[in-house]
């Protein structure tokens, strides 16, 4: 089982991204945006915890994916990172570490990315 942080804007993705995440056997926290995920890391960080994996949207409000990802990288340097997105290219940029992130590109199949999340955290 693998402790992993959400963060995606759109209410209905992130429930079935939850949801299906959870079925699979993950630990998930589910955030609205960004900034919340950023609260998420740090509140993780404070009892010792680390996250897994982090699966985030790009586009969202007050904190984009790149920026979150970048952060829960610094603080969490094992963390894996995985993409959602409708605008691929910007995900291609996103050079904040060595580490490239998985994308997946909107729409997709809850089956597809739930066997994503197992190779990711597996490599």
């Amino acid at each position: 089982m693998a402790h992993i942080l959400l963060a995606e804007d759109d209410t209905s993705t992130r429930q079935f991204l939850a949801a299906a995440i959870a079925k699979a056997g993950h630990n998930v926290i589910a955030c609205a945006d960004g900034l919340e995920a950023a609260q998420e890391l740090a509140t993780a960080l404070a009892k010792g915890e680390v996250f897994d994996l982090l699966l985030t949207d790009i586009v969202m409000p007050g904190m984009d994916g790149i920026e979150l990802s970048a952060r829960a990288r610094k603080v969490m340097p094992t963390i894996k990172v995985m993409m959602i997105t409708g605008f691929a290219a910007m995900a291609a940029n996103d050079s904040s570490t060595e580490a490239p992130a998985k994308i997946i590109s909107k729409p997709f199949h809850l089956g597809a990315v739930i066997t994503e999340i197992e190779k990711t955290l597996k490599a």
